[in-house]
């Protein structure tokens, strides 16, 4: 028999993560649509950090093998879509993100694959350590993403320099 307020709290972490998808999925179509920076590519995952506070709360606790494991099935199997989708391209002498028709898909397919899995792992641990679960899991998809996104432009970045220089 289920506790009182859980269903509810189910519904509200699945509406969530599906708002947060959308989100994504319209922060990166507008964000084709003007020239990137370093900040910009590194900014969410170390504003994503201060998501580990949630261990500061102990029902939220797991142990460490299993953040361990979460972190690296995120790093392995669900950046990898991404980091093959996420490229750049010059324009004027500005570096814009390329819009890929199949980031957008990957990236719903991400979303049911883990409300899935969430759903699963939900049955076997507590609501908020499944939370904690999948946010060091979506921590290790975003991390090595955004550090490849990141060397790809600062090679772009060195490239345009070298080749502006070549020009003078």
């Amino acid at each position: 028999m289920q506790a009182f307020g859980v269903k509810p709290l189910h519904i509200a972490a699945t509406l969530g993560s599906l708002i947060m998808a959308l989100t994504i999925v319209v922060i990166r179509l507008r964000a084709t649509k003007k020239p990137t920076s370093a900040k910009k590519i590194i900014l969410p995952p170390i504003a994503m950090s201060t998501g580990f506070l949630m261990f500061l709360y102990p029902p939220t606790r797991i142990p460490v093998s299993w953040g361990i494991i979460a972190f690296l099935a995120g790093a392995v199997f669900f950046s990898y879509p991404l980091i093959r989708t996420s490229h750049f391209h010059v324009v004027g002498g500005d570096i814009y993100l390329k819009r890929s028709k199949a980031f957008i898909f990957i990236l719903l397919g991400l979303l049911v694959l883990r409300l899935g899995l969430h759903t699963y792992v939900e049955e076997h641990i507590s609501i908020p350590q499944t939370g904690g679960v999948f946010f060091i899991l979506a921590f290790g998809m975003i991390l090595p993403w955004r550090v490849t996104m990141y060397l790809q432009y600062r090679r772009l970045l060195k490239r345009i320099k070298t080749e502006s220089h070549h020009a003078d």
